[in-house]
């Protein structure tokens, strides 16, 4: 695998509009594909969340949530390590924990298969509409892709992951406006706590569906905002 610096991604910051995360690029304040996702969620997922806080209980829900994310934060920082060639350590029990699943996703679910890559990390945007940050773009098994990696405490099914699917579709969407690519192929790497790996692919037919998906939520999330 080799970085091929074909393209320049604009620099961003990150703010609340609201209580909802939104990306400045240039003059633009963008919402999130993730708020996006969040603000036209079907009202099943959204009773779904909340028998799952109910029966957990609020805090411990919220410690559930924070240390996956603090978990999946070091997991990512490894891996782009391994990319760069830089490096990342952490020596905390989570550190140590994330670091060893960081190195499962790379032996197992890049290092075989990415040829080249374009940048990690990537801020994506669609001018006017929304924005967000994709952990990898480039070619992967002989076709240009947009990659993210993902944590989980139980491995997953394949249908409960379709949001991960119209992330993967809404930074191809606008990496395809912006750049004029031809990307057509989503892949989720994910391992669990217990380090078990699992890839996801979306591509083709199947894939153009879930940008056609997310196109139809963009338009709800601005008529949901325009009132």
């Amino acid at each position: 695998m080799k970085l091929n610096n074909k393209f320049i991604y604009p620099p961003s910051t990150r703010s609340l509009v609201d209580g909802s995360r939104h990306y400045d690029v240039g003059d633009e304040k963008l919402p999130s594909v993730t708020t996006i996702l969040s603000a036209t969620q079907s009202e099943e997922k959204k009773q779904s969340l909340q028998r799952w806080i109910k029966r957990e209980g609020k805090e411990r829900a919220e410690g559930i949530r924070d240390l996956a994310a603090n978990r999946g934060t070091i997991m990512h920082r490894v891996l782009e390590g391994y990319l760069t060639g830089q490096g990342h350590a952490d020596l905390s029990d989570l550190g140590n924990q994330a670091g060893v699943m960081a190195g499962i996703v790379f032996k197992e679910g890049l290092k075989p298969y990415l040829e080249e890559y374009w940048g990690t990390e990537l801020t994506v945007y669609y001018p006017g509409l929304y924005a967000g940050a994709t952990d990898l773009a480039g070619v992967y098994n002989g076709r240009e892709s947009i990659i993210d990696f993902k944590q989980s405490n139980k491995p997953k099914k394949r249908e409960w992951i379709e949001d991960y699917f119209l992330q993967l579709a809404a930074y191809a969407t606008a990496h395809n406006w912006v750049y004029n690519t031809q990307i057509d192929q989503g892949v989720v790497l994910m391992c669990t706590k217990d380090n078990y790996f699992q890839k996801f692919e979306v591509q083709g037919q199947e894939f153009q569906k879930y940008m056609w998906e997310w196109l139809r939520r963009v338009d709800a999330y601005y008529k949901a905002q325009n009132g």
